[in-house]
């Protein structure tokens, strides 16, 4: 009898446990919103941080591979903004011009501008990322080449990174290449010593290709991305303002870092080579490298 009772009850908490797991099924748990931090007048569309990416510059913005939707850094960097600001967020694909999504109203904020361009036309935020042309060398490669060692470097032809080896290196250092990954690959071939590449697009390709390759030293000082509010917006730049540091700060931007990169990016003890010749290179006209800059085309992987 009291086996019988015993068992009554253990089916009696079954069935309860069952319910209580059906409820937990059909029941998700959705966080409580946060306080909009700032005005409707900020925003273009209620409620909504627009946020303008360029689509065509992984790993901060591109195309899923499984999917249409954009993904990558900058926009893990959107909605982690929309949040702070108690917003929805809205990715936009602006391509590589800030300047008039901003003006016409398109969207709110662009991400991925470079903090080294000084004719913008906007407000730019403190940089969430660094970044610079680098030079990759395989995992054991400690030595910053000079130009007396003739090195080979590989690096994407017509590019910024291009340009800048022959800037420091001279035309016979380099090995153009028609992308970066290619470039990677003639490294792990021995055909090339080296790999000049965007240090944040650089990282990328050599991680998702499972290559070893890390960087050795930088060609120019390092730089960065932030990101980009109308001039006259000044409630926006306030807000942004703050919730970059938090995302800096915090610790966040290590997280996303590591998620698309394997690690965060740490530029500000790697050695920057400003002249291979052991001389100072300043004297490289200004003109010089703002047509090389307007010459460059975007880096790609593949």
């Amino acid at each position: 009898m009291k086996r019988f009772g015993m068992a009554m009850l253990v089916c009696a908490i079954v069935a309860c446990t069952s319910l209580l797991l059906a409820g937990c099924e059909a029941k998700t748990y959705t966080p409580p919103a946060k306080n909009q931090t700032v005005s409707a007048s900020a925003l273009g569309k209620a409620g909504v941080l627009r946020v303008g990416v360029n689509s065509a510059s992984a790993p901060l913005a591109g195309q899923a591979t499984s999917s249409s939707r954009i993904v990558g850094i900058d926009v893990d960097v959107a909605s982690y903004l929309a949040d702070q600001l108690g917003c929805k967020v809205e990715i936009v694909d602006v391509g590589n011009d800030p300047a008039t999504a901003l003006a016409n109203g398109t969207v709110d904020v662009v991400l991925g501008v470079e903090a080294t361009d000084d004719e913008v036309q906007y407000w730019c935020s403190p940089m969430y990322i660094q970044t610079g042309v680098a030079l990759f060398g395989t995992a054991s490669e400690t030595a910053v080449p000079t130009i007396d060692s003739a090195p080979k470097i590989a690096a994407q032809a017509s590019s910024k990174s291009s340009w800048r080896v022959t800037n420091l290196y001279g035309d016979d250092s380099l090995v153009a290449q028609d992308d970066l990954k290619s470039a990677f690959a003639a490294v792990e071939q021995g055909a090339v010593r080296y790999v000049a590449a965007d240090a944040v697009i650089g990282t990328y390709v050599a991680y998702t290709s499972d290559y070893n390759e890390k960087i050795v030293a930088l060609l120019q000082d390092a730089t960065g991305y932030c990101a980009a509010v109308n001039s006259a917006n000044t409630e926006l730049q306030t807000a942004l303002t703050s919730a970059m540091d938090t995302l800096v700060k915090g610790g966040m931007m290590n997280v996303i870092e590591a998620k698309w990169l394997g690690a965060p990016l740490n530029l500000n003890d790697v050695t920057v080579v400003k002249s291979a010749s052991g001389k100072d290179d300043a004297s490289k006209s200004a003109a010089s490298a703002k047509s090389a800059d307007a010459a460059k085309k975007d880096e790609k992987k593949s």
